[in-house]
């Protein structure tokens, strides 16, 4: 059998270079490249040409540029036009805000629909189911002390009392200290003193002293509480808790609202002075919604005490009711000093 010869590769036969080759003539043309010169030489290399630019034949340009139309620039002309407007725009808007704001009409419609807080919340308050708490009670102490009791804070509230409180310092120092405490309803009212030393609220007293009470506790009454009552409690009546013979708020009882108020007026040593300030007073509203029982539980002095004082005096309030029936509650007001 013949066999038909190969005929040799052509421009148009030419089998194209496998990868295996075209690897190869790589790998030589790297083999065949010039080596990189040292480091130092290639920084001299860059220093001289820094110094002493190589000079380059000239660059011959063999394209121009062709101008075009501007279509961003043109405005036909209405520039000024343009900012006539605008300035007339912002005229126009300026003017109709002074307008409104000096329109004697528009101020007062502002004042008729301005919000203010009212005094009596209990409308807008979400209605709790009523506690079952026992208003009343009372406390009271003392260690046969002809003094008056020490005039300070309460000391912790507790469900019940293992320490009585004591304003005197002690002498001899326990084993084991636990922490004095008095027996009251968890939402009291607690009477804010500005002191640190434990005491009598509502005394008088600045040396420290427990009062003429007995069996313990601060106050001329007996049973380790505070106050001129019987028991762990505070304040007069007896079997622990708040007392005084009046209700205070919670536990059912609603908490007496503002109806109309008195400015006090400021006295002469505190204006002279500049003093400012906020005096809290203990006050009981009765069941007409007179103030009751006036007394200052956050002083200021300087005459501010008496005014605030005078002032609430003629404060008129909306009775706290209980079970639909008005009652006196026990509460306590704010009345600031402020300079204009």
């Amino acid at each position: 059998m013949a066999t038909i010869p190969t005929p040799p590769p052509t421009e148009n036969n030419r089998a194209l270079p496998s990868q295996l080759e075209i690897e190869e003539e790589r790998h030589l043309a790297r083999l065949m490249a010039p080596p990189e010169p040292p480091w130092h030489l290639a920084f001299i290399q860059n220093v001289k040409e820094l110094v002493r630019p190589p000079v380059l034949p000239p660059l011959d340009v063999t394209s121009k540029p062709v101008a075009v139309r501007d279509i961003w620039g043109q405005t036909g002309g209405n520039e000024k036009k343009s900012g006539a407007y605008s300035v007339l725009v912002h005229g126009v808007i300026l003017a109709l805000l002074i307008y409104i704001g000096t329109n004697k009409a528009v101020i007062q419609a502002v004042k008729d629909t301005a919000l203010f807080m009212p005094t009596d919340l209990a409308p807008y308050l979400p209605k709790a189911a009523p506690q079952k708490v026992s208003m009343g009670g009372g406390g009271g102490g003392g260690n046969l002390n002809p003094l008056p009791p020490t005039k300070g804070k309460l000391p912790k509230i507790a469900p019940k009392q293992y320490v009585p409180p004591t304003a005197e310092p002690i002498l001899n120092q326990p084993k084991l200290v636990m922490e004095p405490t008095v027996v009251l309803q968890s939402n009291a009212p607690i009477p804010q003193v500005a002191l640190t030393n434990i005491g009598d609220p509502f005394a008088m007293g600045k040396i420290p002293s427990n009062g003429p009470g007995s069996q313990a506790g601060i106050g001329a009454g007996k049973g380790g509480g505070v106050g001129s009552g019987s028991g762990a409690g505070v304040g007069p009546g007896s079997g622990g808790g708040m007392g005084g013979g009046v209700y205070r708020i919670g536990g059912g009882v609603s908490a007496p609202s503002l109806l109309s108020k008195v400015e006090p007026e400021y006295s002469e040593e505190a204006r002279k002075a500049k003093f400012q300030g906020t005096v809290v007073l203990y006050v009981v509203v009765d069941e007409k919604g007179q103030p009751q029982q006036l007394r200052v539980v956050r002083p200021l002095g300087l005459g501010l005490d008496e005014k605030a004082i005078e002032a609430v005096q003629k404060w008129r309030f909306r009775p706290g009711f209980k079970d639909g029936k008005p009652v006196a509650v026990a509460a306590t007001v704010e009345v600031n000093f402020r300079l204009l």
